[in-house]
């Protein structure tokens, strides 16, 4: 449950989140990647970044490590705080969102409810939830990080894949198979729906 200050009021902005996308020259949205570790979900969101940036997009990723330098420091990897995690990002992302920025945000995100808490926060149609499709078997044969085998010895607790369910998205926006497809067929995936979608600049 989303969680509000005592004595404290919305204050409402002249330079509205629509003054910003005009001026940008595109619509705001936010691309939720979830996935296994190692499914690519970090590289995926800065591919989509580069050809947003590219094209005269304003973007921002969320990185799932790099919060946890700071934003999310405090927190572990149990399932409350996986949980705590997931609605501070939201959170977040919500805020750029009426920056009319084009957030991305990478994270495992295992649990349902916090994705379609996520989803909640905004108007319709500004979440795009972008499954990374690849098995357990790929990813941890890629184990670039080195975490499944740790997981496997008994080294990390309650690491998604092994010790801690992940549940695949019902409906996503789009589900992209990144254990088939190169990085640019992923990368052309996500760029099709947001031009279908009038969010990115056409090229």
């Amino acid at each position: 449950m989303t969680k509000q200050s005592s004595n404290t009021v919305w204050h409402h902005a002249t330079v509205t989140r629509g003054r910003r996308e005009l001026q940008n020259g595109h619509k705001a949205a936010i691309l939720w990647f979830t996935g296994l570790s190692g499914a690519g979900k970090s590289t995926l969101a800065h591919a989509v970044e580069e050809r947003l940036h590219q094209i005269g997009c304003r973007t921002f990723v969320l990185d799932g490590d790099n919060v946890r330098h700071g934003l999310c420091g405090d927190l572990g990897f149990t399932d409350q705080d996986r949980q705590e995690n997931i609605r501070r990002i939201a959170e977040v992302a919500k805020l750029m969102l009426e920056s009319g920025t084009i957030t991305l945000t990478a994270f495992i995100s295992p649990f349902k409810s916090e994705r379609n808490l996520a989803r909640k926060l905004v108007p319709h149609g500004d979440f795009i939830e972008i499954y990374c499709r690849c098995d357990l078997a790929t990813c941890e044969q890629r184990d670039v990080k080195g975490l499944y085998k740790k997981a496997r010895q008994g080294e990390i607790e309650h690491f998604t894949g092994i010790s801690s369910p992940y549940e695949v998205p019902d409906n996503p926006e789009l589900s992209i198979d990144t254990g088939r497809y190169s990085l640019d067929e992923c990368t052309d995936q996500v760029m099709v729906l947001l031009k279908e979608r009038g969010i990115a600049k056409n090229d």
